[in-house]
C-alpha cells in the first residue's frame, strides 16, 4: 500500500511516499480503507524531531482518519466491514494515518456523521476532541460561564468555540480581524484582535480559558480569570503557569476517546458543530501540508485526501 513516511527527521522534504506492508487487524482492532486524514501541528513538530511518538521501524505519520472498515480482527462487535468510520487512533503512538489504510483499536473509531463527508470528518478527531475534552471532561463549562478561547480561528480553537455555544457558554474568541466574521458565524458572541489589543485589556471575569498559544499567553490569562476559574492549556507542561489560589490550572494532552467522538458525531449531525477545512491537497503533497501548516495561519484545518 502507499503510505507516506519520514526518512530523517527534520523538514518537509523528509516526508516521502513508499510501498509500505499493509496492515492486519489484530484482537479488537479493525483495518480502515483510509479515505481522508487530518494535519494538525502534531503532525509537522514530530517529524520535525521525533518527539513524544513511540515509532516503529517505518516512521509513519498522521492521526486523523476518516474512511471505510475494510476488516476487522477477532473479538470485534462494534463494526462490520463497510461501515464509515472516523477517529484518532493510538495517539501518542504511532498511528501512521498519511496511508491507504490503518489499523486502530476498535473503540479508538467511532461512527461516521452521514452529515458529512469523509474530508469534513477527518478534520475532526484530534481538533474536536482535544477541545472537547479540555472544556468538557476538564473544566466542565456550564450554562451562561463565560469562556475565552484563544487562537479561536485554528484547528482546536474553532471547535471549541462551537462546542462551549453548545453547553450554553458566553463565548469569546481571539484572532486576527479578517478572521472575526467566521467566529461569529460559528457562534462567538465576542471577538477580540489580538493584534491591536491585549486581550487582558479587553477580557474580564471570565469562567474558563482554552489556550492553545502557551507561553505569555498563559500566564497573562490567569489575569483575567475569576476566582473559580479554570485555565486549560495545550502546548506542553512547561506552559503550564502557577494558578494563584482559588483558580485552577492544567496542561491537557488529548487521548484517544470513543465517548467523546460520539458525541462530537452527535453535535455535527445535528448542525452544532461544524469543520472549517481551509485547505485539501492529495496524499502525495502532504509535505506541501506540512509547510503551509507550519506558517501558523491556517483558519480550520488541512486534509489529505486518499485516492
Amino acid at each position: 500500500m502507499r503510505a507516506v513516511v519520514v526518512e530523517q527527521w527534520g523538514g518537509p522534504e523528509n516526508l516521502v511516499e513508499r510501498e509500505v506492508e499493509r496492515p492486519e487487524p489484530g484482537l479488537g482492532e479493525v483495518l480502515v480503507r483510509v479515505h481522508a486524514a487530518g494535519v494538525n501541528p502534531v503532525d509537522w513538530k514530530t517529524r520535525a524531531g521525533g518527539a513524544l511518538i513511540e515509532w516503529g521501524d517505518v516512521p509513519a505519520v498522521g492521526w486523523d482518519v476518516s474512511g471505510t472498515v475494510e476488516a476487522v480482527g477477532p473479538g470485534v462487535g462494534l463494526f462490520r466491514p463497510g461501515d464509515e468510520v472516523f477517529g484518532m487512533p493510538l495517539f501518542p503512538r504511532q498511528a501512521g494515518a498519511y496511508a491507504e489504510y490503518a489499523v486502530a483499536p476498535a473503540r479508538h473509531l467511532a461512527r461516521k456523521p452521514a452529515a458529512l463527508t469523509h474530508v469534513e470528518a477527518a478534520a475532526l478527531p484530534l481538533a474536536a476532541l482535544t477541545a472537547w475534552q479540555a472544556l468538557v471532561d476538564t473544566a466542565d463549562v456550564r450554562p451562561g460561564e463565560r469562556v475565552l478561547v484563544h487562537a479561536a480561528a485554528g484547528g482546536v480553537g474553532h471547535f471549541a468555540v462551537q462546542i462551549a455555544k453548545a453547553r450554553g457558554a458566553y463565548v469569546i474568541g481571539t484572532a486576527s480581524a479578517g478572521k472575526h466574521d467566521l467566529l461569529r458565524e460559528l457562534g462567538a458572541d465576542e471577538v477580540v484582535d489580538y493584534r491591536t489589543v491585549r486581550f487582558e485589556d479587553a477580557v474580564s471575569d471570565v469562567d474558563v480559558v482554552l489556550d492553545g498559544i502557551g507561553g505569555e499567553t498563559a500566564k497573562r490569562s490567569l489575569d483575567v480569570l475569576r476566582p473559580g476559574g479554570r485555565l486549560v492549556t495545550l502546548p506542553g507542561p512547561d506552559d503550564l503557569p502557577a494558578a494563584p489560589d482559588g483558580v485552577r490550572a492544567v496542561w491537557v494532552l488529548v487521548e484517544p476517546d470513543h465517548l467523546g467522538l460520539r458525541e462530537i458525531a452527535a453535535l455535527a449531525e445535528r448542525g452544532a458543530l461544524r469543520p472549517v477545512v481551509e485547505t485539501v491537497l492529495p496524499l502525495e503533497q502532504a509535505a506541501k501540508a506540512h509547510e503551509l501548516g507550519e506558517q501558523g495561519r491556517t483558519t480550520g484545518k488541512i486534509v489529505l485526501t486518499v485516492a
